[in-house]
């Protein structure tokens, strides 16, 4: 009897979620994450603690994932993990239970780059959602990256924009604390901006060269702002929060967009795609959605746990990496400056 399906588990753990998933081909049959509540009260996380829940936490996540995709492990075809960018002592985490569960298991281990995961999430198979036509434009955004990838095939992509200092993600986390809002503030800007004003505060929008990004200037704009409007008049900042939030966010969103208007237009690429944990942003969906009607685009979005960081995203990768026999062996290791 042939066997014309593939089973991946995926195990992600680059940052703070402990997440684990299982997928038969390209459909998704579990996809469990795990946050951890630890970092809250210091405001961003802090990596020995993450490595800590992670330990904690894996186990208990793929036996979760397992039990809930109704398959047992001898059913697993190969296992893949994140192999990095991302925080080193989270990631060594994945790595060892990965290569230690190849090892038992006697099945192909695959080293999965976490960017690729990002775009790659859009092939998941959802019901009435259709999937970009290569080549393709990818938008990535999270707290730790910001680029625009060009995307060939499923495992032939180049970055041809990024970002030479911070990521946009770090632009609306630092305006989220120094408006004293709680960790994660990115989803708090978000919603407060949806009831202000965008165009009452204007900010510093630095033009690299190229489809490059810059965001620390803007992040500093935007400290300087608060702290000369705070002292002319106390409390400012609670009064003029949802004005000062949406202000921030179109400044974050001119400078990603118009990059990649440039560059639809340079490649003639209309297809476009987002991803990474900034486009579960409401206003860059809604802006993405005004821009493409606009350029005539084609827009994929992920689905909503699909975009913040999750095994699911690494699973796909792996099925696809399955099919060329991507594998790697026991010498293997994390590796937290890996390059896209």
């Amino acid at each position: 009897m042939v066997n014309n399906h593939t089973i991946i588990l995926g195990i992600e753990s680059s940052c703070d979620d402990t997440s684990a998933s299982v997928i038969k081909n390209d459909t998704v049959l579990s996809n469990v994450i795990a946050g951890q509540a630890v970092h809250a009260k210091y405001g961003g996380v802090v990596p020995e603690l993450a490595s800590r829940a992670h330990q904690q936490n894996i186990i208990p996540v793929v036996d979760a994932a397992i039990k809930e995709a109704g398959i047992s492990a001898v059913d697993i075809d190969a296992i893949a993990f994140t192999k990095g960018p991302g925080l080193m002592g989270s990631l060594v985490v994945g790595t060892s239970f990965a290569k230690a569960f190849a090892l038992a298991k006697k099945i192909p281990l695959i080293d999965v780059n976490h960017m690729h995961g990002h775009v790659l999430a859009h092939f998941i198979e959802e019901e009435g959602k259709s999937k970009p036509k290569f080549p393709f434009l990818c938008l990535t955004v999270s707290g730790g990256h910001t680029q625009i990838v060009l995307v060939k095939d499923y495992l032939d992509m180049e970055v041809i924009g990024s970002t030479i200092d911070d990521a946009a993600g770090e632009a609306f986390d630092k305006t989220a604390k120094l408006l004293g809002l709680p960790y994660p503030g990115g989803p708090l800007v978000d919603k407060y901006a949806k009831l202000g004003d965008e165009n009452r505060f204007e900010f510093a929008k630095p033009n690299m060269p190229g489809y490059n990004y810059s965001f620390s200037g803007l992040k500093t704009s935007i400290m300087y702002f608060l702290q000369k409007e705070e002292q002319k008049q106390a409390g400012f900042m609670q009064t003029e929060i949802n004005d000062i939030c949406a202000s921030v966010q179109k400044s974050i969103l001119d400078i990603l967009f118009v990059k990649l208007i440039q560059a639809s237009k340079d490649l003639n690429i209309q297809q476009i795609a987002i991803a990474g944990g900034v486009s579960a942003n409401s206003g860059l969906r809604k802006k993405l959605g005004e821009i493409a009607a606009q350029n005539h685009w084609e827009i994929y979005i992920p689905k909503m746990e699909f975009c913040t960081d999750n095994a699911a995203m690494i699973a796909i990768t792996g099925y696809f990496m399955y099919q060329k026999k991507l594998f790697v062996d026991q010498t293997i290791s994390a590796d937290a400056r890996l390059k896209f």
